[in-house]
Protein backbone atom coordinates (compact mmCIF):
# COMPACT_ATOMS: atom_id res chain seq x y z
CA UNK A 1 0.00 0.00 0.00
CA UNK A 2 1.02 3.61 -1.25
CA UNK A 3 -0.14 6.68 1.05
CA UNK A 4 1.27 10.14 1.42
CA UNK A 5 0.48 12.12 4.83
CA UNK A 6 1.00 15.53 5.00
CA UNK A 7 2.10 17.88 8.44
CA UNK A 8 2.66 21.23 9.38
CA UNK A 9 -0.89 22.66 8.70
CA UNK A 10 -2.48 25.36 11.12
CA UNK A 11 -3.47 28.73 12.24
CA UNK A 12 -1.48 31.92 11.15
CA UNK A 13 -1.77 35.84 11.33
CA UNK A 14 -1.71 37.14 7.70
CA UNK A 15 1.97 38.35 6.68
CA UNK A 16 3.16 35.46 8.41
CA UNK A 17 4.38 31.88 7.04
CA UNK A 18 4.02 27.97 7.38
CA UNK A 19 5.56 25.32 5.90
CA UNK A 20 3.84 21.67 4.52
CA UNK A 21 5.15 18.79 4.42
CA UNK A 22 4.13 15.77 2.85
CA UNK A 23 5.82 12.49 3.10
CA UNK A 24 4.74 9.41 1.00
CA UNK A 25 5.66 5.51 2.13
CA UNK A 26 4.86 1.82 1.02
CA UNK A 27 6.40 -0.08 -1.81
CA UNK A 28 7.72 2.80 -3.48
CA UNK A 29 9.69 2.16 -7.14
CA UNK A 30 9.68 5.88 -8.23
CA UNK A 31 7.96 9.06 -7.62
CA UNK A 32 7.14 11.03 -10.81
CA UNK A 33 5.08 14.45 -10.29
CA UNK A 34 3.95 15.64 -6.90
CA UNK A 35 2.05 18.57 -6.41
CA UNK A 36 -0.26 20.60 -3.86
CA UNK A 37 -3.72 21.73 -4.39
CA UNK A 38 -5.93 23.84 -2.16
CA UNK A 39 -9.89 23.48 -1.65
CA UNK A 40 -11.55 26.10 -0.05
CA UNK A 41 -15.41 25.25 1.34
CA UNK A 42 -17.92 25.25 -1.43
CA UNK A 43 -14.86 25.22 -4.66
CA UNK A 44 -13.48 22.94 -6.35
CA UNK A 45 -9.86 21.85 -5.79
CA UNK A 46 -7.36 24.22 -7.87
CA UNK A 47 -3.74 23.46 -8.05
CA UNK A 48 -1.45 25.33 -5.53
CA UNK A 49 2.04 24.04 -7.26
CA UNK A 50 3.35 21.14 -8.82
CA UNK A 51 7.07 19.56 -9.00
CA UNK A 52 8.41 17.25 -11.47
CA UNK A 53 11.02 14.79 -10.08
CA UNK A 54 13.86 16.82 -12.09
CA UNK A 55 12.84 20.05 -10.07
CA UNK A 56 10.87 21.51 -12.51
CA UNK A 57 8.27 23.50 -11.18
CA UNK A 58 4.48 24.90 -11.83
CA UNK A 59 2.70 27.29 -9.71
CA UNK A 60 -0.43 29.13 -9.46
CA UNK A 61 -0.19 33.12 -10.00
CA UNK A 62 -2.11 33.63 -6.56
CA UNK A 63 0.80 32.30 -5.01
CA UNK A 64 3.84 33.17 -7.46
CA UNK A 65 6.25 35.11 -5.63
CA UNK A 66 5.27 34.13 -2.16
CA UNK A 67 4.87 29.75 -2.32
CA UNK A 68 7.95 27.99 -2.82
CA UNK A 69 7.68 23.93 -3.84
CA UNK A 70 10.52 21.66 -3.35
CA UNK A 71 10.70 18.12 -2.90
CA UNK A 72 13.32 15.89 -1.54
CA UNK A 73 13.85 12.72 -3.94
CA UNK A 74 15.43 10.59 -1.50
CA UNK A 75 12.78 10.92 1.25
CA UNK A 76 10.23 10.52 -0.88
CA UNK A 77 8.73 13.79 0.59
CA UNK A 78 7.58 17.29 -1.41
CA UNK A 79 7.16 20.53 0.68
CA UNK A 80 5.54 23.79 0.39
CA UNK A 81 6.93 27.20 1.88
CA UNK A 82 4.23 29.20 2.20
CA UNK A 83 5.08 33.01 2.93
CA UNK A 84 3.58 36.74 3.19
CA UNK A 85 0.35 34.48 3.69
CA UNK A 86 -3.09 35.88 3.25
CA UNK A 87 -6.56 35.57 4.34
CA UNK A 88 -7.94 34.45 0.50
CA UNK A 89 -5.05 31.58 1.53
CA UNK A 90 -7.04 29.52 3.70
CA UNK A 91 -8.70 25.87 2.89
CA UNK A 92 -7.23 22.92 2.77
CA UNK A 93 -3.87 22.14 1.71
CA UNK A 94 -3.94 18.64 0.06
CA UNK A 95 -0.62 16.62 -1.30
CA UNK A 96 -1.04 14.69 -4.41
CA UNK A 97 1.40 12.58 -6.51
CA UNK A 98 1.46 10.31 -8.99
CA UNK A 99 3.68 6.83 -7.55
CA UNK A 100 5.09 3.77 -9.41
CA UNK A 101 4.58 1.16 -6.67
CA UNK A 102 5.53 -2.43 -6.10
CA UNK A 103 3.17 -4.88 -8.11
CA UNK A 104 0.58 -1.54 -8.61
CA UNK A 105 1.99 0.23 -11.36
CA UNK A 106 1.74 3.79 -11.76
CA UNK A 107 -0.94 5.39 -9.19
CA UNK A 108 -2.27 9.02 -8.23
CA UNK A 109 -2.64 9.66 -4.39
CA UNK A 110 -3.81 11.88 -2.36
CA UNK A 111 -3.23 12.27 1.02
CA UNK A 112 -6.24 13.49 3.26
CA UNK A 113 -5.32 17.09 3.85
CA UNK A 114 -4.00 19.63 6.03
CA UNK A 115 -6.04 22.99 7.22
CA UNK A 116 -5.01 26.31 6.92
CA UNK A 117 -6.28 29.35 8.41
CA UNK A 118 -5.23 32.74 7.89
CA UNK A 119 -6.51 35.32 10.36
CA UNK A 120 -6.60 38.54 9.22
Amino acid sequence: QVQVVESGGGLVQAGGSLRLSCAASGSIIRINLMGWYRQEPGKQRELVAGISRGGSTNVADSVKGRFTISRDNAKNMVYLQMSSLKPEDTGVYYCNADVFGVGIGVVNIWGQGTQVTVSS
